[in-house]
C-alpha cells in the first residue's frame, strides 16, 4: 500500500481490535502489498486489512470457516471475536490467530505435497461459488491492455505477454481432465510452517481450475510428492503463473519491493521458457 494508505489501515485495525477488547500497544508489518498484514500487541491477533473498494474478505471469512470444520490444513480465524469481515471507513479487517515460527528448513517438500492434497480434498466437499481460473489470467489480461495502467512497459513486452497468456489459457483449458476449488496461489509466502504443520493463508485468491494450476505455484520439488499430475499440463500452467505474475509486476500500483526487477528478469525466463 502507498504509505498514507497504510497509515489510514494501520489505524483501522487498531481501532477494531481495540473496539473488540484485544489490547494493541504495538503493531508489525508483517506483509505489504495490495493489503497489508499486522501482527498486533500485546494481543498477539493478525489483522488483514484491505481497501473495501477491493477485496474478497468475505469469500475468504467463509472459506476459512468450512475447511476448517473439515480439519484443512488453513490458518485459523481469531477465536476470540467473531468471526466476520468488519468495516471501518475506507477499510475492512479480518483477525486471525498468530502462529509462532518454527526453525528454518520448514515445511519439507513431502510436507509440503502432503498439505496441498489435503487442502484440495477439502475443497473437493465445498460448495463455495468462486471465480475461475481463466478470470484470473483475464485481470492480468485486462491490465496489459491498458498502458495507462502499465507505463512503464514496451510494446514489444506488452504483446509479448498479452499473446502468451491468451495462448496458454486456451490450452490449458483444453487440456485439463478435471476441475475443482483452488487455493489460487499456494506459493511459499502463503505457507506457514507451524508446529503442527503447514497452514496455508491467504484465501482470498481461490478459484475453480485443475489442480496442476495450484501445483505451478509451488516448488517443483513439491510436486514430485504430489500424485497424478499431469507433467505437461503442469509445465504450461508454471509458465502461465509467471506471465501472470509478470504483468502484475509493471502494474503502475505494484508495491512489491523490487518489483520492476522481477518484472524484467521474469520476462528473460518466459522468453526461455518459451524457445
Amino acid at each position: 500500500m502507498k504509505t498514507s494508505d497504510a497509515h489510514r489501515a494501520t489505524a483501522a485495525a487498531v481501532f477494531t481490535a481495540t473496539a473488540l477488547q484485544l489490547p494493541v500497544e504495538e503493531v508489525v508489518v508483517l506483509h505489504d502489498s495490495n493489503k497489508l498484514t499486522l501482527r498486533l500487541l500485546p494481543c498477539d491477533a493478525v489483522a488483514r486489512v484491505s481497501p473495501a473498494a477491493k477485496q474478497a474478505a468475505q469469500l475468504e471469512v467463509e472459506l476459512a470457516q468450512r475447511l476448517a470444520e473439515l480439519d484443512c490444513p488453513v490458518a485459523a480465524l481469531d477465536p476470540r471475536v467473531e468471526a466476520r469481515v468488519y468495516e471501518r471507513g475506507e477499510f475492512v479487517v479480518t483477525l486471525w490467530t498468530f502462529y509462532a515460527p518454527v526453525p528454518p528448513g520448514s515445511p519439507s517438500p513431502v510436507e509440503y505435497a502432503g498439505a496441498l492434497k489435503r487442502l484440495h480434498a477439502g475443497m473437493r466437499r465445498v460448495g463455495i461459488p468462486t471465480p475461475h481460473f481463466t478470470d484470473r489470467v483475464e485481470e492480468a489480461e485486462a491490465l496489459l491492455a491498458s498502458s495507462t495502467r502499465t507505463p512503464a512497459l514496451a510494446d514489444d513486452d506488452r504483446e509479448f505477454l498479452r499473446g502468451t497468456l491468451r495462448s496458454l489459457r486456451q490450452v490449458i483449458v483444453e487440456q485439463s481432465r478435471a476441475e475443482q476449488l483452488l487455493h489460487g496461489e499456494p506459493h511459499p509466502n502463503n505457507v506457514l510452517a507451524t508446529k503442527n504443520g503447514p497452514m496455508f493463508i491467504d484465501l482470498e485468491t481461490c478459484c475453480r481450475g485443475p489442480v496442476e494450476f495450484d501445483l505451478a505455484h509451488a516448488p517443483k520439488e513439491v510436486a514430485v510428492h504430489y500424485p497424478d499430475a499431469d507433467e505437461d499440463l503442469l509445465r504450461q500452467c508454471r509458465i502461465l503463473a509467471l506471465a501472470m505474475i509478470t504483468a502484475w509486476r509493471w502494474d503502475r500500483d505494484d508495491h512489491l519491493p523490487n518489483g520492476r526487477h522481477l518484472g524484467q528478469e521474469w520476462l528473460r525466463q518466459l522468453r526461455a521458457a518459451l524457445d
